[in-house]
């Protein structure tokens, strides 16, 4: 049982700090991937709907977040 534990400023707080760097890392590792490719991810998937790229770089964008996520917990 969990109980308020959670409600501890140094679990709270902990929690929002490893969430900012979660969220850091990826947002990182997605721009490096996004230059690494010869053509823009973004513009390729919202301007031209490419639909199998997009498949792709959500595939990509999950594999990113599990690392992140094994390696912050």
């Amino acid at each position: 049982m969990m109980g308020i534990e959670w409600l501890r400023p140094e679990v709270f707080f902990g929690s929002i700090l490893y969430a900012l760097v979660g969220v850091l890392v990826f947002w990182i590792s997605f721009i490096v991937i996004d230059r690494l490719t010869p053509y823009d991810l973004w513009a390729e998937i919202c301007e031209k709907r490419n639909t199998a790229l997009a498949i792709v770089v959500g595939a990509m964008c999950l594999g990113i977040a599990l690392i992140v996520a094994a390696a912050i917990h």
